[in-house]
C-alpha cells in the first residue's frame, strides 16, 4: 500500500509539473506589442489627476507632474492601459492594446470671457517638458516606434479631443528626431502654389487619410473634416487652428504626404468653404479617455 501511494504521488506532480519549453528556436517574423506613443494632458491639476488615473476606469502607463517635475509609473508597460478610448491611426483601431500613454499634468484651457467661443490654453513648464521628452526618448528606444506613431490624443481621436493642445512644443519633438515633421524650404515653395489653386474637400480629406486620420470621404466640408484638419493645423500649425483650409495647411499636408514631388499637383480654383463649426470638447480629458 505504501508503494502504491508514492506512486500515485509521483504520477500526481509528474501531472503538475511545468511543461519544458525548448527556445532554442526564434521566429524571424516578430515584433514588440508596444507600436504607439501617445501623449494627452489631464485637463485638472495632480490630485485629482492621480486619483481618476488610479482609482477610475481610467489608467496611464505615465504620470509627469508639473510642481515638482516629477514621473510617477502607474501601470507597467507590458499591460494595457485605458488612455486612448476609441482611436484610430493609419487603420489601427483601439489603440490601449498597443500603445503607451503620458498624461501630463497640465489644465488644458479656459473659456475666454472677454471673446465668446474662444479658449485661452495654458502652458507647459519647460522642465515639465524636458522630463517628458526624455520619458519619450527612453519609451521610442527601447519599443522601436515609428516617429509616424508617437501622436497626440487629438491625432486618434480628433472628433472629441484636444489634447495635448496648441501649447504643447510638437516642434521639440520633431527636432529631436521623435515625430514627422513637414520641411520648412518644401511647405514654403509649394504655399503660392496653393495660393493661386486651393485644393478642394475632396483632396484635404485623402492627404488627411493618408497621413493618419480618420475622415470620411464626403468630399464636402463638413463638421467631421474640420474637427480632423484642426487638429491637424494645432500640431502643425498652432498659431491657427480653426479647421478651415488654406494654402499653408495645404502645403504642410502636402509636403507630409508626398516629400519627394516637386511641386504640388494643379487644382481648379475653389469657392471659399464655410465658416467653421468645431466640435465642443466634453469636459476633463483624464476623465474621459474610454
Amino acid at each position: 500500500m505504501k508503494r502504491l501511494f508514492l506512486t500515485l504521488i509521483v504520477f500526481v506532480l509528474a501531472g503538475c509539473a511545468t511543461p519544458r519549453i525548448d527556445r532554442s528556436y526564434t521566429a524571424k517574423s516578430q515584433d514588440s506589442r508596444i507600436q504607439y506613443l501617445i501623449l494627452h494632458y489631464t485637463a485638472d491639476n495632480f490630485d485629482p489627476s492621480l486619483k481618476v488615473l488610479t482609482q477610475g476606469p481610467v489608467s496611464a502607463h505615465y504620470l509627469v507632474d508639473d510642481k515638482p517635475v516629477a514621473i510617477y509609473g502607474l501601470v507597467d508597460d507590458s499591460q494595457r492601459a485605458y488612455h486612448a478610448g476609441v482611436s484610430y491611426w493609419h487603420g489601427d483601431t483601439s489603440l490601449n492594446a498597443s500603445s503607451i500613454g503620458i498624461e501630463i499634468v497640465n489644465r488644458g484651457f479656459i473659456d475666454d470671457k472677454n471673446m465668446p467661443g474662444a479658449k485661452i490654453y495654458f502652458d507647459f513648464p519647460p522642465e515639465q517638458i524636458d522630463a517628458v521628452l526624455a520619458l519619450a526618448k527612453k519609451i521610442v528606444a527601447q519599443y522601436h516606434i515609428k516617429p509616424e506613431h508617437v501622436l497626440g490624443h487629438s491625432d486618434i481621436a480628433p472628433q472629441r479631443k484636444y489634447d495635448p493642445g496648441p501649447r504643447f512644443p510638437w516642434k521639440r519633438f520633431a527636432d529631436a528626431g521623435l515625430i514627422v515633421w513637414p520641411n520648412a524650404d518644401t511647405v514654403a515653395a509649394r504655399k503660392p502654389l496653393f495660393e493661386q489653386n486651393l485644393p478642394d474637400a475632396q483632396w484635404f480629406q485623402a492627404r488627411l487619410a493618408q497621413h493618419g486620420y480618420q475622415v470620411m470621404q464626403s468630399a464636402v466640408w463638413d463638421l467631421q473634416t474640420r474637427n480632423v484638419l484642426a487638429a491637424f493645423q494645432m500640431k502643425y500649425r498652432p498659431s491657427l487652428f480653426d479647421g478651415v483650409p488654406d494654402a499653408e495647411s495645404a502645403a504642410m499636408l502636402d509636403t507630409l504626404t508626398s516629400p519627394l514631388l516637386p511641386s504640388p499637383p494643379q487644382l481648379p480654383p475653389q469657392l471659399p468653404p464655410p465658416s467653421p463649426i468645431l466640435l465642443q470638447p466634453s469636459g476633463s480629458a483624464a476623465a474621459a479617455h474610454r
